[in-house]
């Protein structure tokens, strides 16, 4: 009886933490802002070019993925740590740009920051018939 209890306490116990845990953390708002169909090509294929606002809450991050074509960034607002490839991870501030190439393993994309709010404006290239902009990619983070 007693194993019994203890087994349901720790199961609680690592429930709730689990439960707080993500709490503190959580993913990304995308906000599209415009779509349009462009002249120029990419790898051989008719492109457009997508601009997306990602929004992110204090400790919030994103899940590993890669993107159909590049990506050009802009920190509207906080800070955001990116980490692409085997790269390590840089933070860009505020008013600052980054580049993300065409199928690159974007592992860390976070805020983070304990307090503020990251909003970040994504320029996406990418083929007409792309089925996704983000496509996961499961891997292990360091």
């Amino acid at each position: 009886m007693f194993r019994t209890i203890l087994t349901l306490a720790v199961g609680i116990f690592l429930g709730t933490a689990g439960l707080l845990a993500a709490q503190h953390t959580s993913m990304p708002t995308v906000v599209p802002i415009s779509a349009q169909d462009i002249v120029e090509k990419l790898d051989g294929h008719d492109a457009k070019v997508s601009v997306v606002e990602v929004q992110l809450e204090p400790l919030g991050e994103g899940m590993p993925h890669r993107h159909p074509g590049p990506v050009f960034g802009y920190v509207l607002e906080g800070e955001y740590e990116l980490g692409i490839d085997d790269q390590p991870t840089k933070v860009f501030k505020q008013g600052e740009t980054f580049y993300e190439p065409t199928g690159c393993l974007h592992r860390v994309g976070k805020n983070p920051q304990a307090v503020a709010k990251t909003r970040v404006i994504a320029v996406v290239v990418h083929p007409r018939d792309a089925k996704e902009l983000v496509i996961p990619a499961p891997m292990a983070r360091p």
